[in-house]
């Protein structure tokens, strides 16, 4: 039998990626953490942990990881059927989503199904490109990506599309694109990007003017809500969800600058097959509302 005690420090840094984090989630020192994975591996006779800034599973780490995040997953399914929903008992649930999703139509997409179904929400923020690791890892139950094909042990169904334009305020416009907009402008002038993993903005210049990563100044703000808010102050120009431009333009403070230059991204649903009934429900409710927000 695995050792209880080691398992979970062992969990605490698989989750955390440091000792130090996971001894401050378990109240205990990161020394004590350090000699309870030390323990299982000698018992395991395996290297679990790759020791770094973050640390870094083994093959044999990932695999124990995934069982004990599947054990959790059964234990907390069993205690919410034993109970059945009690009043006081709510229904945690771990989902990937990427900011812009969250900042524009994930909660009113949820909302009604998380209170009916008592669903506590714990929200992992990643781009949409990476957010596949985090199932992959067996961090979450369920997550918004734009991989199409599932993963083994997995389902994955179409959600829709998010559609991103370029924009700017009419003043700012006005000041950096006077002679329009060409390689020479778009070299001195500002652009608000949400971080390094969000690659649209750097793709389209790339593509259609030549211009490399860093070839231009850039503001990175790595808040959808704040993200727009630089932009309608005039920082600089940049990639917004259509759903947040539309409701950000109420005032017509946004104008499209390159038309030509729109992305559209398909956003799929991954989640477990085995799926506790809060799940299902969420399941059910996040893929039906979706196609109807989404393109």
């Amino acid at each position: 039998m695995l050792d209880t005690k080691q398992c979970e420090a062992f969990f605490a840094v698989a989750e955390n990626g440091s000792f130090e984090q996971a001894g401050a989630q378990l109240c205990i020192t990161s020394s004590a953490v350090t000699l309870r994975v030390q323990a299982l591996e000698k018992e395991l006779g395996k290297l679990l942990l790759i020791r770094g800034r973050p640390c870094v599973l083994t093959q044999a780490g990932q695999q124990l990881f995934e069982h004990l995040q599947h054990v959790k997953r059964l234990e907390q399914n069993m205690l919410h059927d034993l109970t059945g929903g009690a009043e006081s008992n709510f229904f945690k649930a771990v989902i990937a989503s990427n900011a812009d999703s969250l900042a524009t139509w994930l909660l009113p997409t949820l909302k009604d199904v998380l209170i009916k179904q008592k669903i506590a929400l714990e929200i992992r923020i990643d781009d949409q490109s990476h957010t596949y690791s985090l199932l992959e890892k067996g961090t979450v139950s369920a997550c918004i990506s734009i991989e199409d094909k599932p993963m083994r042990g997995c389902h994955a169904e179409y959600l829709g599309v998010m559609r991103y334009r370029m924009v700017a305020t009419q003043k700012f416009s006005q000041k950096w694109f006077a002679d329009g907009i060409h390689r020479e402008s778009l070299r001195t002038t500002p652009a608000i990007i949400f971080n390094d993993k969000d690659r649209m903005h750097f793709d389209i210049l790339e593509k259609s003017y030549g211009l490399m990563k860093g070839s231009y100044p850039c503001h990175f703000i790595p808040s959808s809500e704040s993200f727009v808010t630089a932009i309608k102050l005039g920082l600089g120009y940049g990639m917004v969800p259509e759903l947040q431009w539309v409701s950000e333009n109420k005032t017509d403070a946004l104008v499209e600058l390159l038309p030509e230059a729109k992305i559209e991204v398909p956003l799929y649903w991954h989640h477990w097959n085995q799926q506790s009934n809060p799940l299902q429900l969420l399941t059910k409710h996040i893929v039906s509302h979706a196609k109807k927000i989404l393109i």
